[in-house]
């Protein structure tokens, strides 16, 4: 590998770096491109070659951090064990870690969902794959507890998920995520049939 490669690579991961801490910190639309490419500390026509514009820019942001999510929610999984209840738990375990970074503002997707209203933004389409992706994980866990609802408790779990991030981010409870879990428990716990569940 030539040393032109190296460096291009190295300037891509600075960017994304940049954007990372200054879009999640900042916000997308307070954010400029000047300031990205000024921490990256690379040139501007840099920045155009790897990226085109700021709208590929906050797309590959949001991909980069869906990517870092799967791989700690698949890690935490792993570290369950066998059990299909502790596995389905270990996806708020792993929610636990990334509230645990001291940058922590909220849900990162649903923040750019906020910030980015035009349906044609590229960054949109990651962040329904990201939404989609975890439902349908843990629609995957969800039925292998053999339990006897799993939409149901799907949903259930991903308004405590989506819950415990909202609330952890405005600081109204402190441990939001440990008491997400454990309500998350009883439910996997004591959760019933319900009628007309066809995804049971």
């Amino acid at each position: 590998m030539d040393n032109v490669t190296i460096d291009a690579r190295s300037a891509r991961s600075r960017l994304l770096d940049a954007a990372d801490q200054l879009f999640y910190a900042h916000g997308i639309n307070a954010t400029g491109v000047d300031a990205v490419i000024e921490a990256a500390q690379v040139a501007r026509m840099t920045f155009y070659r790897h990226f085109g514009g700021k709208d590929a820019l906050v797309a590959a942001y949001l991909q980069a951090r869906d990517t870092r999510w799967r791989a700690t929610m698949e890690e935490c999984i792993s570290a369950a064990g066998d059990d299909p209840d502790a596995r389905l738990l270990a996806v708020f375990d792993a929610l636990r870690l990334w509230h645990g970074d001291p940058r922590f503002r909220g849900c990162s997707f649903a923040n750019a969902a906020a910030e980015l209203t035009a349906p044609g933004h590229p960054a949109r389409a990651v962040v329904t794959d990201h939404k989609q992706a975890l439902r349908a994980r843990v629609t995957t866990l969800a039925r292998a507890t053999g339990h006897p609802a799993p939409a149901r408790l799907v949903n259930q779990l991903l308004l405590l998920f989506e819950g415990a991030t909202t609330t952890q981010a405005l600081g109204t409870v402190s441990n939001a995520v440990d008491e997400a879990r454990a309500i998350a428990k009883d439910l996997i716990n004591s959760h019933t049939a319900m009628p007309h569940d066809t995804a049971s």
